[in-house]
């Protein structure tokens, strides 16, 4: 069973939206540095790929989240 949010967001927007909660500045991380250090395929392999995944199971049961949304769950757990 996946335990995952329904939403999945990217790097990208959870890092701002993780921002935006905190009321701080955020950046995402340039990759030439870790690439020169661990090498590309590494850090593509750990750092860049995404997978979309879904809880199908708890859906399709019925399973009703409390904060379906990353904005409200990031402001539930930190504002």
């Amino acid at each position: 069973m996946n335990l995952t949010a329904p939403n999945p967001v990217s790097n990208a927007r959870f890092t701002k939206t993780l921002g935006a909660v905190l009321n701080r500045p955020t950046t995402i991380m340039p990759m030439l540095g870790p690439r020169m250090l661990l090498g590309r395929e590494l850090v593509d392999a750990l750092l860049l790929t995404s997978q979309r995944v879904l809880p199908g199971a708890l859906l399709g049961s019925g399973f009703e989240f409390s904060h379906p949304e990353l904005r409200e769950a990031l402001t539930d757990l930190l504002g």
